[in-house]
């Protein structure tokens, strides 16, 4: 089981939600409708690119710089 960080804050009139590890970011009218749209964005993210492929290139990337 992984988990993950949610920053939300709001903006105007939505809330902004972020997840800092994946780097994914979703907004909604209501802080719960922010947190739903991030998991459905981090998931299909994940999808796509494991987390585990990320974590491995960040940490090659910091070795580089």
């Amino acid at each position: 089981m992984v988990i993950l960080t949610a920053i939300i804050h709001k903006e105007e009139d939505v809330y902004v939600a972020e997840c800092p590890e994946v780097g994914t970011v979703s907004q909604g009218r209501t802080f719960e409708e922010a947190i739903y749209n991030l998991k459905e964005a981090t998931e299909l993210y994940l999808e796509e690119f494991p987390l585990r492929e990320k974590i491995i290139r960040s940490l090659q990337l910091l070795r580089y710089q």
